[in-house]
């Protein structure tokens, strides 16, 4: 798609209307969150909301998100949304502020490099083999559910490869409790509410404490070990500053947790979309199916397959635009100062929605319609426009993991199965920090 360019004077301010007293427009957001969000700008480039007693400034304009994102000095990382990941996230890359992030970075970026990449392909392929394995021809699935235990294995086997039994570690459970509990957190952010004694959140802390036992048993067991096994952890146990400095045990608990997070996680919502609108779009299914009978002919996907399946990439790429898995996100601005023209004063809190940013007519047309091909042309979209992994410095530093991951199960399933929703009620997004489907099932049919 051709790249757009936007201008750089005139910005607008607003007020989104609606607001109810005492709760401002807390309940139009949390009864319908992304149709709310994705009319903001309709009212303005820069639209302030209040969520009960919490005022926010949603960036609504791509070239204001991308001085959001890449000025991060000024906007660091921080607000409603990150103060509440923080709870479990710790100081991890993904949380922690500009004054940590570099060092973090640059001792993380080891465990990405490119040469990297085949070693853990070939574990995803592993895992994605095993996960279907036992899939039988007329199975009906739930397909989160299905996604979600495959993106652990994968996960865990990365991060944990040494360990012998990485795809049975008891973190499946321990997360998804966790990361519901984050949705609910987020999307409740009322003060107090997560420490009061329920159910909810006593399952929540008590998740909690079991995944930092068994990342610290980990740690423990590889240090004493002493050796690199190729796999994350090795890496993060590894790495050095130019001090000759590492990461400590809970900073490596704080990388581990948001590895594991965003990589079962965000995936497995990605893939299970992406189930959906290869269902919704026979034509498309059609020529992947065709791609996949020409490079694979029946056998899994492996890394060197990659350049081969240009259609199966497009796919993932307009599924993550369509349904970007971290759809909202939070800012904090560090000292009074302008964005667009308008004053902010330090301490505001801003707001940015990939969601919003990908459904916006101007730059994607027919911006609800499925359309892998939109992403035929070289140009890239302009910054600020596509940010499923973000923006700028403070990237995702997975995004080509996820990717591949992504890549590699949609060719190795679809290669073998098709998978059709069970006929009834639409699929929709739950209502989470993280744009994951509810839970459907579909039918399994043997190609």
């Amino acid at each position: 798609m051709p790249t757009r360019s936007f201008p750089t004077t005139r910005f607008t301010a607003a007020t989104a209307p609606g607001g109810l007293p005492l709760l401002g427009h807390a309940p139009a957001f949390l009864r319908r969150p992304l149709a709310f969000v994705a009319g903001l700008p309709a009212h303005g480039d820069l639209v302030r909301v209040r969520l009960g007693p919490l005022d926010a400034y949603v960036v609504c304009h791509p070239e204001l998100v991308r001085r959001l994102l890449t000025e991060d000095r000024a906007y660091d990382k921080g607000g409603i949304v990150l103060d509440k990941a923080r709870e479990v996230f710790g100081n991890g890359l993904a949380t922690c502020p500009a004054a940590d992030h570099r060092r973090q970075r640059r001792l993380l970026q080891p465990a990405f490099h490119r040469d990297r990449m085949p070693g853990y392909a070939a574990m995803m392929a592993e895992e994605i083999a095993g996960a279907t394995a036992a899939w039988r021809d007329g199975d009906t699935v739930d397909v989160p559910a299905a996604m979600y235990r495959l993106t652990t294995a994968v996960t865990a086997r990365c991060l944990f490869a040494a360990h012998e039994r990485a795809g049975s570690l008891p973190v499946h459970a321990s997360m998804g409790v966790i990361a519901g509990g984050v949705g609910r957190r987020v999307m409740l952010p009322l003060p107090g509410t997560d420490r009061l004694p329920t159910p909810g959140n006593r399952r929540f802390r008590r998740a909690r404490q079991d995944l930092r036992e068994i990342t610290h048993r980990l740690i423990a067991d590889y240090r004493a070990a002493g050796t690199d096994r190729r796999d994350l952890l090795s890496v993060l146990l590894g790495s050095v500053d130019e001090d000759g400095q590492g990461l400590s045990d809970t900073e490596i608990h704080d990388q581990v947790v948001t590895f594991l997070l965003a990589g079962m996680e965000t995936t497995a919502a990605t893939l299970s979309w992406a189930w959906t609108l290869l269902a919704a779009n026979p034509s498309v299914r059609e020529r992947l199916h065709a791609e996949l009978d020409t490079v694979l002919d029946g056998r899994p996907a492996r890394h060197q397959d990659l350049p081969a399946l240009p259609l199966t990439a497009r796919i993932v790429s307009e599924t993550l635009r369509l349904y970007p898995p971290v759809w909202i996100l939070s800012r904090t601005v560090t000292a009074d100062t302008r964005l667009g023209g308008h004053p902010l004063p330090a301490g505001a809190t801003l707001l940015y929605s990939p969601y919003l940013l990908h459904r916006r007519a101007d730059v994607f047309p027919c911006p609800d319609r499925f359309d892998p091909d939109r992403w035929l042309t070289t140009a890239r979209p302009a910054p600020g426009t596509y940010a499923p992994f973000g923006l700028g410095a403070r990237r995702c530093i997975g995004d080509a993991f996820g990717t591949t991951e992504a890549v590699l199960a949609i060719a190795t399933i679809a290669t073998r199965w098709t998978i059709t929703p069970t006929r009834g009620r639409p699929v929709r997004p739950a209502r989470s920090a993280s744009l994951t489907p509810r839970p459907f099932t579909a039918t399994l049919s043997r190609r």
